[in-house]
């Protein structure tokens, strides 16, 4: 069976921005309605993830944090990261090479570089009538969906 695909992909753009400040401000929201305690460690994770928008492991959040003079001990980014992910605050990937953290928690999909390991976020609908003819074909009902695409550049 061949199947046209067309989405619309939209990654999420590097750099702090007002919009990123913002979204880093909706996730104290959030732990602060979940209950979280938002300690100095916390917020700095939180901080990191968010003005970096890139997927960390945590030892790159150890490192990066450390050398930017804001001390924080392993154990103490390990115990933060499980805390965001496991209350859903931020996404962890479990990857061959171990566990990467992300800013982003709600459904997304990732384009993973063959040659860098980089991983882009990426916003994509697929047409309702692809959706339609998987639930057509598989008897489901999609209620959700993120796709894993592994590319590489072009030249």
């Amino acid at each position: 069976m061949s199947v046209s695909l067309t989405t619309t992909a939209v990654p999420v753009s590097s750099g702090a921005t007002p919009a990123a400040e913002g979204a880093v401000a909706q996730a104290f929201r959030r732990c602060r309605d979940l209950g979280m305690r938002l300690s100095r460690q916390r917020r700095m994770v939180l901080e990191l993830l968010w003005s970096d928008r890139r997927h960390l492991s945590a030892r790159d959040i150890f490192e990066r944090l450390n050398a930017q003079g804001r001390n924080i001990g392993h154990t103490s980014v390990y115990q933060n990261l499980e805390a965001l992910q496991s209350a859903g605050v931020i996404e962890c990937l479990d990857r061959a090479s171990g566990r990467l953290y992300g800013y982003r928690s709600d459904p997304h999909s990732h384009l993973t570089c063959l040659q860098s390991g980089e991983i882009e976020d990426l916003d994509v609908v697929l047409p309702e009538e692809l959706v339609q003819q998987i639930e057509d074909i598989t008897g489901y009902s999609i209620e959700s969906y993120t796709l894993q695409l592994y590319g590489r550049r072009r030249a």
